[in-house]
């Protein structure tokens, strides 16, 4: 893919999008815990998260970890050096004398960007403040195709809903991108007024040709979606003025599925959720839905970053070759209430195996 960085979707088209994926696909059996792979092994991440940060953090951990490596962890900028007022630029070039590769998440967008200017060793972009989190557009990117392929269809073509916070939901401005790279798409895009997709980001997917329908309520009546995507409000980068227009009724719940969705319908949502009864967000009635993908979609991460990883650092022909079995024993399914065509038995012989 000949890419040194990773920070912005803007890097990549189709090809580069599939041949990412190939690699995703060859370490899934590694994710899925079958498989064991040491292609990193002596390699050291460091991963540099100035906002706190629970998943990515984790899985982009676990995915170093998977390919063999270790990983030293910070997060916060209370005690770090950057609060006794280092540079971004210092802070770079010092963290990448100690290790292989960095994650960075931090506020100010255009942060990662900044890392990687001072480095020769590979940057991932972790989340840069309201701009974009490219690791997690690729791997619900990743999700789309995997459950498309389940039912034996292709993502071109597909009629998408992206709802919530899209002014300052950083996956959903990576999303939009990189499905604008397929042909034909269709993007209905709800959001509160005042929380709207910025007019760039749509005059993007306008310039590729495809159809938009932007909204401000739930309540019109939707064609049948091929996706959902829900994502919550992010209330740490707003005033409590921004989100008047959010009200109780933007929420996605049975009753939203079962006006605009279809039995092939995904749902999906990049958490965390708001879990709370009552709360704007992908409510909890729709969990054993086998429709809602939200923990195949967090699975898939290892996955893909470990695809990352593996192609920054030039080892992901090593995920082809033979790999030797996992000496531990792990269970058929991850969660209790997994839907049952998506075992991790299924996983380790082809994705969504009926």
């Amino acid at each position: 893919m000949n890419m040194q960085h990773l920070l912005s979707v803007d890097q990549f088209d189709r090809d580069r999008v599939e041949a990412l994926f190939a690699v995703a696909r060859a370490a899934e059996p590694v994710a899925r815990r079958r498989k064991v792979c040491r292609a990193l092994e002596g390699a050291v991440l460091g991963n540099l998260f100035f906002e706190a940060s629970t998943r990515t953090r984790i899985s982009f951990a676990a995915a170093f970890c998977r390919l063999g490596g270790a990983v030293c962890d910070t997060t916060g900028f209370t005690f770090s050096s950057m609060a006794k007022g280092e540079s971004i630029h210092d802070t770079s070039r010092v963290i990448s004398g100690y290790v292989d590769a960095l994650v960075v998440r931090h506020p100010e967008r255009g942060s990662a960007a900044q890392f990687a200017q001072a480095t020769c060793i590979p940057v991932i972009n972790g989340g840069d403040g309201p701009g974009e989190h490219p690791s997690q557009a690729l791997l619900d990117l990743y999700t789309i195709e995997r459950e498309f392929e389940r039912v034996g269809r292709e993502v071109d073509g597909a009629h998408v809903a992206l709802i919530g916070d899209l002014k300052y939901g950083r996956t959903v401005h990576s999303l939009l991108k990189l499905l604008s790279l397929y042909r034909g798409m269709r993007f209905t895009l709800i959001a509160p007024p005042g929380l709207e997709m910025p007019a760039e980001l749509c005059a993007v997917v306008a310039r590729r040709g495809h159809r938009i329908d932007v909204r401000t309520t739930l309540r019109q009546p939707l064609e049948q979606l091929d996706v959902a995507y829900a994502t919550r409000i992010q209330r740490e980068r707003i005033t409590d003025e921004a989100i008047d227009g959010y009200t109780p009724e933007f929420r996605v719940d049975k009753a939203f599925v079962d006006t605009c969705c279809g039995p092939r319908t995904v749902l999906m949502h990049p958490l965390p959720r708001d879990s709370a009864p009552g709360a704007n967000d992908l409510g909890t009635d729709l969990d054993t839905d086998p429709r809602t993908a939200i923990f195949r979609q967090s699975d898939s991460g290892v996955a893909v970053r470990m695809a990352i990883f593996a192609t920054l650092l030039g080892v992901d022909q090593k995920l082809l070759g033979p790999l030797p079995d996992a000496g531990w024993r792990s269970p058929e399914r991850i969660g209790p209430d997994d839907a049952p065509f998506y075992t991790l038995a299924a996983a380790s012989r082809g994705f969504g195996a009926d």
